[in-house]
């Protein structure tokens, strides 16, 4: 969880099984239907459909859980398809308007059922950039960022994305049309605590929360870490949290002296 909260995403590497992924291939061509926004789970889709059984892998379910909590709603889901020599790439984006909610975040699940070589133009991401307040693709003039990750991944591949993360999907140059079926969650329940905690003091976590990536700006990365020190005060529900007092620094408030 605290790398989530320090990159912005979750990668699960395979996690889907092989009888899972050659269905996919032949119901994602087709299209998934949509549903209304704020449509629970269970009503979008039905018992012993493809995307419910891909949701019910048991990594899959667990971090679904671990970041929204149980019985999220759907705000959207969509079939992603990069066609063979394509010839463009998407800008880098983030898929909100500015979001400024403090205590509360829309976990994307992005699903690839078959291998992504780099030819075929895997998602980039940027880590570390979901708590950056920008407006959906007012990034797409960047074109490169260091530390940037291009996905490279086996089928069966689920990436949980931070709404805010900057990304976009690369312009493919492979002869093979790649797949993408993407989930937005919004959360039902207040986001804390849901995970498995029995690490919450290890000194891992702090370390992973003070991570830093390579774009980043000696003073705006402060920021960044401001920005998670928060984030994760909301998730755990702990006030004293802090890196180097970054936010404690600036929470201070004195009270007039009385005599």
């Amino acid at each position: 969880m605290a790398h989530f909260v320090s990159h912005g995403a979750i990668r699960l590497d395979a996690v889907v099984p092989e009888e899972l992924n050659d269905e996919a291939m032949r119901v994602l061509p087709a299209g998934v239907p949509p549903v209304p926004y704020g449509t629970p789970v269970v009503g979008a889709y039905p018992e012993g459909s493809f995307v419910r059984r891909l949701l019910a892998v048991p990594r899959i379910a667990g971090a679904v859980r671990s970041l929204v909590g149980p019985g999220p709603n759907i705000d959207h889901h969509a079939v992603h398809v990069r066609g063979p020599r394509e010839g463009e790439a998407q800008p880098l984006h983030a898929d909100a308007i500015i979001d400024v909610r403090p205590d509360a975040f829309d976990v994307q699940l992005m699903y690839y059922p078959h291998a992504v070589t780099l030819e075929m133009g895997g998602t980039l991401s940027v880590p570390g950039s979901h708590l950056r307040r920008t407006n959906e693709s007012d990034t797409g003039r960047y074109q490169n960022l260091r530390g940037q990750d291009r996905l490279v991944c086996p089928a069966g591949t689920v990436v949980f994305l931070h709404h805010g993360l900057w990304h976009g999907g690369r312009r493919n140059d492979s002869d093979t049309p790649r797949y993408m079926f993407k989930i937005r969650f919004n959360p039902t329940v207040r986001q804390r605590l849901l995970w498995d905690t029995s690490d919450l003091t290890d000194p891992r976590v702090a370390a992973a929360l003070d991570t830093d990536f390579p774009w980043y700006e000696q003073a705006t990365g402060r920021l960044e870490r401001y920005q998670r020190v928060l984030m994760w005060r909301a998730l755990t529900g702990d006030d004293t949290f802090d890196l180097d007092h970054w936010v404690t620094r600036v929470s201070n408030r004195p009270q007039e002296a009385t005599t």
